[in-house]
């Protein structure tokens, strides 16, 4: 199952994407911040102290999103046998990926040369396929940038049409996608139930 929760700076699309894991074991934080700077050092560390307690098991994947190797942490993610008898590894797998303008970021600005929107494009959407098998429950994070009416320049233009395309073939893969709203959870297409067909 894919969930795409959108929103703008400051929303609450972070929390609420927390939030909907709430109670889950055997849960992962794919954090996707490239760190440059102590400034940046200073907001990973902030996440983490904001995540702490929640159970959530942390994995840097600043590129290669489809590359995200789970059992590297599955030791760091153990727990004392349940009542049944199965560890939490053996428990349905759930990640929580934050965020994708980080990630587009990181995709198409990282190396030596800029990388072109479409390559960007298909390579993160493959990459979030490739992932969704790995996990039972998949929560993605994505800013909504479009809003400003303010004209970047020709390489920032291409960085937000290629956010754009991502979150259309996310919102297309999805079973449900969600846009928060000062805070408030805006459904914007819900899981279909078994039998029933979106006309």
């Amino acid at each position: 199952m894919i969930t795409l929760v959108l929103g703008g700076s400051g929303s609450g699309k972070s929390a609420y994407a927390e939030h909907l894991l709430d109670g889950k074991t055997n849960k992962y934080y794919i954090a996707t911040m490239q760190v440059y700077d102590a400034e940046g050092g200073k907001k990973v560390a902030r996440h983490r102290r904001l995540r702490a307690g929640k159970g959530f098991v942390t994995i840097e994947q600043p590129r290669d999103i489809g590359e995200v190797d789970f059992s590297k942490r599955a030791q760091q993610a153990m727990e004392p046998p349940d009542r049944a008898g199965q560890n939490v590894t053996e428990r349905p797998r759930c990640a929580l990926l934050e965020c994708m303008s980080n990630l587009v970021a990181n995709e198409m600005f990282s190396g030596a040369d800029i990388v072109s929107e479409d390559v960007v494009v298909g390579h993160i959407l493959q990459g979030i396929k490739n992932l969704s098998t790995k996990v039972d429950e998949l929560v993605i994070v994505s800013n909504n940038v479009f809003e400003d009416g303010i004209s970047y320049d020709a390489t920032t233009q291409a960085y937000i049409r290629a956010l754009g395309r991502i979150n259309t073939g996310v919102a297309a893969l999805a079973d449900t996608v969600t846009e928060v709203v000062v805070g408030i959870p805006v459904p914007v297409k819900e899981r279909k139930e078994a039998g029933y067909a979106h006309h």
